[in-house]
């Protein structure tokens, strides 16, 4: 466990001073505007110039009279890149790299011991773990995606507001991290593993209680290898679905689309909760012996606190 809190402080101190750095690097390379060349100009080169007075002194002479062949130099203009037309999704590289870190490691530090957790350990136990994990993470990508785009959809009250009000929200979530993470028993995850535990054995038992209460015609049917597959990506799917709504990272997922770059809100924490998710699949039981809620918390706190600092240095505009 000492080594997870020590990846965790590691991971969070290294994307923090990255982002700094990105921000620091910025403010100081600011791109200069290409200054367009026409004949008008007066820093126009002298050959355009002497090429254009030929043409007026030839139009002067014959008016009226065109000349197919002979047109007027125009300097080459820089055309906009592709890119340009969804800069508002993507952003510049440093924003994308900034909100992309930032959300990866929210989502790990607010998903690792949660509830969402213990239930895709807890269900990869006893069922097949590839149908959990598409269960899970299913619910997961669908709740983050709908979090992230209502975050950007605030994104019409003014920039500047927003991104402080979000960094007040930061340090808030910080704090309450902080708090709870003091407070917490050395037992907490053994505690919530147990605790989800008893209620998927709950609802298992009225799923069976529910299927002894059939028909008799039902009764005779032999279940399906095709149904049992899909009631248990449907329990994984709702369970997860209903216990990450109002979650904290479910709130941390609009603050962040909110001030960062909505394309890397997405990906990151869409890979956030890959990575949790495969974990807890993998070896759930293992990890909710040995994994210390308590150091996982107070480690959140200090990451939604250090970006809620990030506001002080880099410019709202710049992410």
């Amino acid at each position: 466990m000492r080594v997870l809190g020590i990846f965790l402080v590691v991971f969070t101190v290294f994307g923090t001073l990255l982002q700094l750095s990105m921000a620091h690097s910025d403010q100081l390379t600011l791109p200069k505007a290409p200054v367009p060349l026409n004949a008008h100009n007066v820093n126009a080169p002298a050959k355009a110039g002497k090429v254009d007075q030929r043409l007026f002194k030839k139009e002067a002479e014959h008016p009226g009279e065109t000349n197919a062949e002979v047109k007027v130099p125009v300097a080459d203009s820089v055309e906009p890149k592709p890119t340009e037309d969804i800069g508002d999704l993507f952003g510049s590289s440093s924003g994308f790299i900034h909100g992309f870190i930032a959300t990866l490691s929210v989502i790990i530090v607010s998903e690792l011991g949660d509830k969402t957790f213990f239930i895709a350990a807890i269900m990869a136990m006893r069922h097949s773990r590839t149908t959990v994990f598409i269960g899970a993470i299913s619910a997961l990508t669908v709740m983050h995606v709908m979090s992230s785009f209502f975050g950007y959809a605030i994104t019409v009250i003014p920039r500047l507001y927003t991104y402080y009000i979000s960094s007040f929200l930061f340090a808030v979530f910080g704090i309450k991290m902080l708090r709870e993470g003091y407070k917490m028993s050395p037992n907490e995850a053994q505690e919530e593993f147990d605790e989800v535990q008893e209620d998927l054995r709950k609802r298992e038992m009225s799923d069976n209680g529910d299927v002894e209460a059939g028909s008799a015609s039902n009764r005779r049917k032999e279940p399906s290898v095709i149904s049992f597959v899909s009631k248990i990506l449907i329990q994984s799917f709702t369970m997860t679905f209903l216990a990450e709504w109002g979650d904290r990272s479910q709130l941390a997922t609009i603050v962040l689309a909110a001030r960062e770059n909505v394309a890397a809100v997405v990906i990151g924490g869409v890979l956030g909760h890959a990575l949790c998710t495969g974990l807890a699949v993998v070896g759930g039981r293992m990890i909710a012996q040995r994994i210390s809620v308590r150091t996982v918390t107070i480690v959140g706190g200090v990451v939604f606190i250090l970006f809620a600092l990030t506001a002080l240095v880099m410019d709202p505009n710049a992410v």
